[in-house]
């Protein structure tokens, strides 16, 4: 079981923190993508984002708009945080504050058969 520490100094089991959403006070249960890059910088003995982002074969921009909240994290960049530190992809969706159950993949006119797109 994986616990983690908060900018507080008080330990929190993960998944009790996943499975209390009626409590917001939490800071696990803030979306926060600081909290998951400072986390890899700190595990990987890194020395800051330039050097993550080399390991993570990103531009350092990529990572600036990550923390300024103008980028999003996305699966085949959380993949290759999970590659590159050997997390489990769940503890760095709870670590950035991610409490989603169900993804969902946008439906797309290219996925449909040509059959089904008739003009009316």
């Amino acid at each position: 079981m994986t616990t983690f520490t908060t900018a507080a100094g008080t330990t929190t089991n993960h998944i009790a923190a996943a499975n209390t959403s009626a409590k917001n006070d939490d800071p696990l249960l803030n979306y926060d993508p600081n909290r998951l890059l400072d986390h890899l910088i700190d595990r990987l003995d890194l020395k800051n984002d330039a050097a993550l982002a080399r390991l993570l074969d990103v531009a350092p921009p990529v990572i600036s708009k990550i923390r300024h909240y103008r980028l999003a994290i996305g699966a085949s960049l959380l993949i290759r945080m999970h590659e590159v530190s050997d997390i489990a992809i769940g503890d760095l969706r709870i670590l950035m504050g991610d409490r989603r159950g169900k993804f969902r993949v946008a439906f797309s006119q290219n996925d449909v058969p040509a059959m089904g797109l008739r003009a009316a």
